[in-house]
């Protein structure tokens, strides 16, 4: 796990090789091991290091070896079985790295390489008899990678924050991806950010570019959700088996470090059965994490009773992480430095002060995410069983705002379409699955949990030099996912088959419970220090001069937070007011 940038040109000049090391300065917190540059045929490829597999100097970037340059963020848990591979067919290997397998699996096998790779990954390959620059980013986009045309060449980086250091970049804002950021719950699908010049690879996206300039997409992998015609002879027991026996292949693939790997561990279902399932293999010893933060409105900020309860029942090295509110308010700032993007969900700032902690003692860790979005564990999945429009129902549960109201938030220069809504309608109608609900959890995990949980987990995690695993979001999970029955991931209240399993794993007192969520209460009900944290920033003279917000709407959510909440929950003035402090922080 590591960060990496790089500019491609055709005309090198001294000055790109000035803009590398600035974005590698940036990236620093994701590496913080050791760091590399290398400058060739008018391409520069910078990196920083989180030594987590093959300890020595040997594996550390650029690597070059067999008239190939690489530069690598993220790990092939599959990498022993590849060398294996290769080596049958004569390759010999330096180092114990995974970085050496990606490099030399290029060169066996070309861009198609990809496709045998299990893991999380985002790469830059520079072809040096060629001079063609290939860039690749795994299935579920769970390796970041941003992309900037700049007049000189191209610049990439494994961080939006890292392309601000390239001079010259348009960074005004992209009204398509601001309506998304606004209605869409803030995910702006790719290849669109907030900024006009910079944009994000796709996930399982290999993007081919020549020395002439050319460009080309290969979309290597298609995420499929309905049952198959093959399938229906399949049990309900049947499908649970082949599930949990998947999971089990999962979790211990991500255990494959030269350094110990713990877990962040909520006390749900997901981060539950994750340590039960590595229990189950003969894990000792294990670290766990949790965190909780001080109750506000009446609403509880921790679920330490459930984390406490699987850390007893599994004798795990548990570390329970207090945050008081007055930490919470001063590590607003540096969260949002952390965010490539902005991110509205409260957890970000659960995940940035959990992963500090955690970064004292492990550089790896386990994580839930992506259950939801597989199995049908949000509240809008049942709605839309049988709904005679999908795309309202869907919009009714989700989006944060409709286009009427998006209008009163932003000013008129904004107001070019209901971009967002016109999104979810065109993925509605592609031909993806048999029904609503399979369309929706399509959408949702191909695009949702791209660009909320598992970004949000990325840029928290990696402030810090930590590494997260994510066993859910392992490929063959995801697909085998895909398979199964609407109706046993719909069943008791979502992720039905999961909660099965799991009850063959876990305790049934954290699955037999309602529905835990990350909860920083203080962040929802936004009242005193908080209110006046907000109201300086959208009442700055930065802010006035943006002129992005109508100042009338602004007012409403000042004078009265509590009364416009989104149908997730969400605070709307925090919302506006993160935009707001996301862009003052990255001096945009």
């Amino acid at each position: 796990m590591c960060g990496f940038a790089g500019f491609h040109s055709d005309n090198p000049a001294p000055e790109h090789k000035q803009w590398v090391e600035r974005m590698v300065e940036t990236l620093a917190p994701r590496g913080p091991d050791s760091e590399g540059l290398m400058v060739r045929q008018g391409l520069v490829l910078g990196h920083r290091r989180l030594k987590v597999i093959d300890l020595s100097d040997q594996g550390s970037q650029p690597m070059t070896d067999l008239g190939l340059d690489l530069v690598f963020n993220g790990c092939l848990y599959n990498y022993p079985e590849l060398r294996k591979t290769l080596t049958g067919l004569g390759y010999q290997f330096f180092s114990n790295s995974d970085t050496e397998v990606l490099l030399k699996a290029y060169h066996a096998w070309g861009p198609n390489c990809v496709e045998r790779f299990n893991g999380m990954f985002a790469f830059a390959i520079h072809e040096q008899k060629t001079g063609r620059l290939v860039l690749g980013r795994d299935r579920l986009g769970i390796k970041p990678l941003y992309l900037a045309q700049h007049r000189d060449g191209l610049a990439f980086a494994s961080t939006l924050p890292a392309l601000l250091k390239v001079p010259g970049l348009d960074t005004e804002l992209d009204p398509i991806a601001l309506n998304h950021y606004l209605s869409f719950h803030a995910v702006v699908p790719a290849p669109h950010t907030l900024l006009k010049g910079i944009k994000k690879l796709p996930p399982a996206t290999v993007r081919v570019i020549h020395p002439d300039g050319r460009q080309e997409d290969h979309n290597y992998w298609q995420f499929q959700v309905g049952e198959r015609e093959q399938d229906h002879h399949i049990t309900d027991e049947e499908w649970e088996q082949q599930l949990l026996d998947t999971l089990r292949t999962s979790v211990r693939r991500r255990m494959v470090a030269d350094v110990p790997v713990g877990v962040l561990l909520s006390g749900g279902l997901d981060s539950s059965l994750i340590v039960g399932l590595l229990a189950e293999q003969g894990q000792h010893n294990l670290n766990t994490f949790s965190v909780g933060f001080e109750a506000a409105g009446g609403e509880s900020g921790d679920e330490f009773r459930y984390s406490d309860l699987i850390a007893r029942h599994y004798g795990t090295e548990h570390h329970k992480i207090e945050v008081p509110s007055s930490t919470l308010l001063d590590t607003l700032p540096k969260t949002f430095q952390a965010m490539s993007e902005p991110m509205v969900s409260y957890d970000n700032v659960g995940f940035f002060l959990l992963s500090q902690q955690v970064s004292k003692h492990l550089k790896v860790v386990q994580s839930g995410q992506g259950a939801d979005e597989i199995f049908a564990g949000y509240h809008w999945y049942p709605p839309l069983q049988g709904s005679a429009d999908p795309v309202e129902t869907y919009a009714s549960h989700f989006m944060d705002r409709d286009y009427a109201e998006y209008c009163r938030t932003v000013t008129p220069g904004y107001h070019t379409g209901d971009h967002a809504t016109a999104f979810i309608r065109s993925r509605f109608a592609r031909p993806d699955g048999h029904g609503p609900v399979d369309k929706a959890l399509h959408l949702d995990t191909s695009v949702m949990l791209t660009d909320d949980p598992v970004k949000r987990v990325d840029n928290m995690t990696m402030a810090w030099g930590l590494e997260a695993r994510v066993p859910f979001l392992d490929h063959e999970v995801v697909e085998l996912a895909g398979r199964i029955p609407a109706r046993l991931k719909l069943a008791d209240n979502g992720k039905g088959i999961l909660k099965s399993l799991g009850r063959k794993v876990i305790p049934s007192t954290v699955i037999d419970r309602p529905k835990g969520y990350f909860p920083v209460p203080a962040l929802k009900y936004i009242e005193g220090p908080y209110l006046e944290f907000v109201q300086n920033a959208l009442n700055s003279e930065r802010a006035r001069q943006r002129g992005l917000f109508q100042r009338d709407y602004l007012t409403a959510l000042l004078d009265d937070p509590k009364s416009h909440i989104t149908p997730l929950r969400g605070s709307k003035l925090w919302q506006v007011a993160l935009l707001e402090m996301w862009l003052q922080t990255h001096n945009l």
